[in-house]
Formats: C-alpha cells, structure tokens, sequence
C-alpha cells in the first residue's frame, strides 16, 4: 500500500470529496472511498511531526550535547536498578518539587505506552493545551525523550535543562549511597523543563514497572494500564498477577484509571487496587472500546467508543488493532482528564478528535522507511509485541515474500519473539546493535535455527551488512514483485537502521 502525500504543500482542505474520488476511476470504488476519506482527513490534521531529531547542525551545540550524553553515560544504566523512589524523591525536593506545577497523566503497561502517550499528546494539543511528554527508550536521539507542545525539546534547551540542575543531582549524589541513575536525572530533567515551560499537562511514561519507577514522584490524575504481558520478569515478576502488583503502584488516591484490556489475573490486581485507593475505573470493551475498523492507505478509519459517546469515523495513521485500541485507550485518557463522564457529559468535539488523530505519529513502530524493496521498521521487542505486529503486518501489507531482520537484547524472551515472527518470515537475517545489552549474533542464530530451520537463517553480525543482505533477498523477487523487508528485535535496532536508511 501507498504513503499518503506527505509533503510541505498541502492539498487545501476544502478540496472536494468527490474530485479526489473521481481521480480514483481506475480502482475498487470502496477503496477509492476509503483513501479519499483517509486523504481528506490527513489535510485537516497536517503531516505527523518529523519528530525524531538528528544531530545538531551546529558543532558547539553538538559538542555540548555529546558532553552531557557522556556524562550521563557515567550513571548506572536503565537496566541497572535500586528499587527506591527515594534517591528521585530527594532530587525533587531540592529542585523544588517541580512535577506539583502542573497535572499530568501517567502511564504504565507492557506494550503500547509510548504509541499511546504521543496520541494523548496529540489529543491534549488539538485542545489547545501546552503538554510536556516524557517517554523511554528514545529511538535515535536522547532529546526525543522530553517533548514540548509535541516536538522533542532542542539540544540547546537539553544541555540546558542538564546545566540547570547538575548542582542539585551532584548534591544528591553525595547525600545517597548510590548515585543517581541515568533514568533518574533525565527524569529529573523532564519534570524541570516541563515547571519551566510551563506546561498545562504532562503526559509521562514509566520506564519500568511502577511503584519504584523514577517517575512515580507525581501524582497522575489519570492512570492509564496499557496491556500487561510477561517481560523484565526477573524484576517484575513472573505472572501476570505480580507484574499488574507492580504497575498498580502509579494509581493514586482519588485518580481515574483507565485499562486497557488485561488478562484476566493482572485485571484483578489493577481493579482491587484501584477500590484500595477510592480510583474511578473505566475498561476497554465496557466503558469504551474499538466500535469499527477499516483498513485505509496509509493506517485505518476507527469508529471509537468514548465515555461520553461514539466518536465515527476517526482516521489514524497507524498499522494495525493494537494501534486502534491504543487510540481508545488514549481517548478514553483524554475524556477522563477532561471529566467526561463525571463532571460533564457530553463528548469532546468529535472533529478535534478527527484532526489530533490524523496528525499522530508513532516513529520505529511499522513505519515504512523505504520503497522497492518497502523496508519496514518495528520497535517489538517481547512476544506479546511481535505477535501483535505480525498480525499487522499481514493485514496492512501485501508481501509475497518478507525477509526479517532481528537484533535483539540478551534479557529479553528472544525464542518467543522469533516464534511469533516464524509463520511471517520467509527468511530471517539475525544481527546485533551497538548496545552492550546485544544478543550476540551467533547465539541469536543458534536460536533461530531451531525455530527456523538452518535453510531460513543467514548471519551478519553487523546491522549495515544485516541490512544489505535482506534487501538483496527480498530483491530477488524482482523489481514489481511483492518483496519486503521488517527489522524488528528492539528498538536500539530500528533506531541504528533508520539512520543507516537515512531517517534522520
């Protein structure tokens, strides 16, 4: 399937419905229908924000950018963790307590969450508030983490933020018997600039679990639960149940609670834990839900059920269910802030909901980098996430022939991942990133093999070779065939291809 324009000169919204339908003659008239509705939509929006930011032009922003990534580099990684609040806890109260300025919605899960936070982002803006968005991992540039008004933040207002309350964590720092992590001081960042900005609503995501994740310092007035599926079960737990434990530590006293469809045992944990605290719950499939779906050139036309009403016809420039009920969950989050279904009833302007739609965007999750052969990129990194982009890519995508290509972290359930990717994948190139948590080529091929068989599985340890080899394979099909390539395993991997393939 085709891009939809997405160039600086935009067609004018008032173009007719019919004109567009018209140029369409050759084609399915339902389809013509359905990309003209998705056409139309997409200009009252405006093009998704190319919001993964390379490089610093300029050689002393870059070179300042580089110091603060190193230092921070010093810090214990994300993977490295004290489950404590208290060492961010104390850097809060030394700054002031920043994150108390402003409201914000919180959001945990398994997979999801950050799809799920720029559609609130997107949402909040079209209603003309000023967000703040923290979210992890980044896919290329560590300033992706901390957005304003839905654009990462620049690298000068970065280093910065950084230069601002160094003084404050090297104080900290000396008071605590281990040193702030990275997480923690980046964190700590986001919440600065959001007080600085400052902003009407901050949209955060926990970095891992819950109850001891550096963000938990605030006090969400909607926490939002997206699927919770088995992954960091070594810190998290190894159910359901005891991961849900985890994640429920964001829910506060007297918050809206919005979740998203859970298995059974964490929906428990999540809904005893909310009566605990005197929350009001809204659940996908009663409160609100996916009415419709309907697949369109470039995503799919959704008809969402919100907790004030229906909302028809809402075109989302996104692959796959997972994506459409991360857009009700991410509605349903909006509502709530607003007090729809509380303390007003109507539904928010649905045509607002139409134009923050259209404009999201999700960079490193099914977007298409490339064209002849397509290359597709996919942040999926646990079995759960693989399944779920399996499952769209058969839907959004005619390929003949696709050809995986997997890098892969060492801690994750890399056997399951594969699995869910074996019945999609003709052939599969395993490689591995640049990050010290990498699975090593040759182990991840050992793995492969047994679930691919040998005559499936090539090896090229380095992502560029990785990447040359698929597209030759996926070639092979010739040049008007229906050849694909998906680089999938984590997201280091798809950040370190998108820039390979000259994304940013």
């Amino acid at each position: 399937m085709s891009d939809l324009p997405g160039n600086s000169e935009q067609p004018d919204p008032l173009d007719s419905f019919e004109e567009i339908i018209a140029a369409e003659t050759d084609r399915d008239p339902d389809l013509a229908v359905i990309e003209a509705g998705s056409r139309t939509l997409r200009t009252q929006g405006g093009p998704p924000q190319a919001d993964v930011p390379a490089r610093p032009e300029d050689p002393e922003v870059d070179k300042a950018l580089r110091e603060v990534e190193a230092e921070l580099a010093t810090r214990w990684g994300e993977t490295k963790l004290e489950p404590s609040v208290g060492r961010i806890s104390a850097l809060m109260d030394v700054l002031g307590e920043p994150q108390r300025s402003y409201p914000s919605i919180h959001i945990t899960g398994t997979n999801g969450k950050t799809s799920t936070a720029r559609m609130i982002e997107a949402l909040l803006g079209a209603f003309e508030l000023r967000t703040g968005r923290y979210t992890s991992p980044h896919v290329q540039s560590i300033t992706e983490r901390i957005s304003l008004d839905g654009a990462p933040i620049s690298a000068e207002r970065f280093v910065e933020t950084y230069q601002d309350i160094k003084p404050y964590v090297e104080m900290v720092d000396a008071q605590q018997e281990f040193r702030l992590s990275f997480f923690e001081v980046l964190t700590g960042m986001a919440y600065a600039a959001f007080a600085d900005a400052p902003v009407d609503v901050a949209v955060v995501e926990v970095g891992m679990g819950g109850s001891w994740d550096a963000t938990n310092v605030i006090d969400g007035d909607v926490a939002v639960v997206t699927p919770i599926g088995l992954d960091h079960t070594d810190r998290l737990g190894e159910t359901h149940a005891e991961i849900a434990t985890e994640k429920a530590g964001i829910v506060k006293q007297g918050a809206t609670v919005i979740l998203a469809q859970q298995p059974v045992d964490a929906a428990q944990v999540l809904l005893k834990k909310a009566v605990g605290v005197d929350a009001t719950v809204a659940r996908e499939g009663l409160e609100f839900g996916v009415v419709a779906r309907q697949v369109a050139v470039g995503g799919q036309l959704v008809t969402l059920r919100g907790l004030g009403g229906e909302y028809p016809e809402v075109y989302l420039p996104l692959h796959g269910a997972h994506q459409a009920h991360n857009a009700a969950v991410a509605l349903a989050a909006v509502e709530a802030f607003f007090g729809v279904g509380a303390r007003r009833a109507e539904p928010l302007d649905v045509d607002t909901v139409r134009k923050a739609f259209a404009a999201v965007s999700s960079p490193g999750r099914l977007e298409v980098v490339r064209r002849s052969p397509t290359v597709v990129l996919d942040a999926a990194h646990n079995p759960a996430g693989a399944q779920a982009t399996a499952e769209a890519v058969r839907e959004a995508f005619d390929f003949s022939r696709l050809i995986g290509v997997v890098g892969a972290s060492g801690d994750k359930n890399v056997r399951g991942l594969l699995e869910a990717f074996e019945p999609l994948f003709a052939e599969v190139v395993v490689t591995q990133n640049s990050s010290h948590r990498a699975m090593d080529a040759d182990e991840l091929a050992a793995i492969a093999v047994e679930v691919f068989g040998e005559e499936r599985v090539q090896v090229e340890p380095r992502l560029p070779d990785a990447l040359e080899a698929a597209i030759t394979l996926a070639e092979e099909e010739g040049e008007f065939a229906g050849g694909g390539v998906l680089v999938t395993g984590s997201v280091i991997t798809v950040g370190e291809a998108r820039l390979l393939l000259g994304k940013g």
